[in-house]
């Protein structure tokens, strides 16, 4: 079946036209397809007429079709499609790595063999996998993804040619003009529409998912953990400040209508960090999940079926920032969401810096890392925060700060977990909790949560325990419909017990 397509080099060419011809969205950035007579890839979801089944080649990413020497659609727009959201251990490592290609591991200097030591393997066993995986090398990744985010820049934007390439991860103005010729058989200019999304100091770009897709749950899942003054929700946007190495500014982004994608409005100032801020913003709103898997495979659990089948777009909602979202786990700990809410939000007054934005309830940054590494237990402490998860936070703060750990997604969730443990004031709760929203680890799941084991009608975290193993690997996704049976308004959700 169509259905049981999973992230990998076996395409079905048979199940892949099917899909093509039925413009089938669950399936949008699942594949591509490329037209021998026109050499030109498109999404599935294309509106051009369906060529006929001869004339098509199926690739698991546009990278592999700009491999095999085709050009994107100017119609369909391949750099729109929604990512991949692979959960199967083969694929861990090429997920990550491809998560990190993304952000612009490989852009500045960085190469293969530093990212595939931070992910703990060799840049062999990572060229292997993507190869398997995406059927494309680290740099071939990388270069497709460069040049996808400069097309779409000069699609929707204004901004000068040289600051698109720059912007999207370029080091030269003459590497970017060769590769995209190259590819594109046209000059960057002829990308220019007259009616872009460059207002004022201001950049507007678009976003795409896999329908469906239940925003206003996942809008007051943030509302109600929205850190005063760092991120605030009103009239269907997400509003928030963002620091990203030197680059400062603000975002807003909500549903654009009638279609699968979000509009994202973002200050000038964020342009230089463009690839690393885009899938951050993915991950926090869930963008690459595959709704139609998931509810296939939770729909008819007892328990939650009844959930899923009412909103089978419910996503898990991410982290913008790991260290922001791993603190805000600790003061949740046998405390109200409203409770920890408040607390976050006096450490960003304490610790966080002021930012000028067009919102006066959007006004200051994220406490970060390294400042609060640098913090006294006292300082901590005197905000109403009790003296364990004082030293929790600081203890998190300063093994960020060493490298001593890491909350970015890896190819071994299960190892992050056991290291995030090991942290003094951090248990299971805590620790699945940072990996299923800042790791982005789809099987995440905190049994000991009050919430979950009220909504499940079990009072022992062990059995909670046990009937999760039917919702694997998606028991992340299952825990979000248990608070969404006992908290539909989202006013609640986590609570250690």
């Amino acid at each position: 079946m169509i259905g049981a397509y999973t992230w990998s080099m076996d395409l079905n060419a048979d199940h892949c036209y099917r899909a093509l011809v039925a413009r089938d969205p669950r399936f949008d950035g699942v594949f591509f397809v490329g037209v021998t007579t026109t050499g030109i890839y498109c999404r599935p979801i294309c509106p051009a007429r369906t060529p006929g089944r001869a004339r098509c080649r199926f690739f698991p990413s546009a990278a592999a079709a700009e491999q095999a020497g085709l050009r994107p659609c100017l119609r369909c727009r391949p750099e729109l499609a929604p990512g991949h959201a692979p959960v199967d251990a083969t694929s861990r490592l090429a997920q990550a790595a491809a998560a990190r290609i993304r952000v612009g591991a490989l852009n500045d200097g960085g190469n293969v063999e530093t990212l595939a030591k931070e992910l703990g393997f060799s840049s062999r066993q990572l060229r292997r996998a993507l190869r398997q995986t995406l059927g494309v090398s680290p740099i071939e990744l990388a270069q497709s993804n460069r040049l996808l985010l400069a097309k779409q820049l000069l699609t929707e934007t204004r901004l000068p040619i040289t600051q698109v390439a720059f912007a999207s991860g370029f080091g030269s103005i003459r590497r970017f003009n060769k590769l995209f010729r190259s590819r594109y058989r046209l000059p960057p200019h002829q990308l220019r529409r007259r009616d872009t999304g460059t207002r004022g100091e201001a950049l507007r770009l678009t976003l795409s998912y896999r329908p469906p897709f239940e925003w206003d749950r996942l809008l007051r899942f943030l509302e109600a953990r929205a850190c005063p003054g760092v991120e605030y929700v009103a009239d269907s946007w997400y509003r928030r400040t963002v620091t990203l190495g030197a680059a400062v500014g603000w975002l807003q982004v909500r549903p654009v209508a009638g279609r699968n994608l979000l509009e994202v409005e973002l200050s000038a100032t964020l342009v230089p960090v463009l690839p690393a801020l885009l899938a951050r913003l993915r991950g926090l709103l869930d963008l690459d999940a595959r709704p139609d898997v998931i509810a296939s495979h939770l729909q008819d659990d007892p328990r939650i079926g009844p959930s899923v089948r009412r909103y089978p777009g419910l996503r898990v909602p991410g982290a913008f920032d790991g260290f922001e979202l791993a603190v805000r786990a600790i003061l949740g700990q046998q405390v109200s969401v409203r409770a920890a809410t408040t607390l976050a939000g006096r450490l960003a007054t304490n610790f966080g810096q002021p930012c000028e934005t067009p919102f006066a309830e959007v006004n200051r940054l994220s406490a970060s890392a390294k400042r609060i590494a640098e913090a006294r237990r006292d300082d901590i402490t005197a905000l109403g925060i009790i003296g364990s998860r004082a030293e929790a936070i600081l203890s998190l703060a300063r093994a960020l700060t060493t490298g001593a750990l890491s909350l970015e997604p890896g190819p071994d969730p299960e190892a992050s977990v056991r290291r995030l443990c090991e942290l003094p004031g951090i248990g299971e709760w805590t620790a699945h909790y940072i990996a299923m929203r800042a790791m982005r680890w789809p099987d995440a799941f905190p049994h000991s949560d009050l919430g979950l084991r009220q909504s499940a009608g079990e009072s022992s975290p062990r059995r909670l325990l046990e009937m999760a193993h039917a919702w694997r690997p998606w028991r992340a996704y299952a825990a979000m419909h248990l608070w969404n049976m006992s908290y539909p308004t989202g006013l609640n959700g986590e609570h250690h017990d």
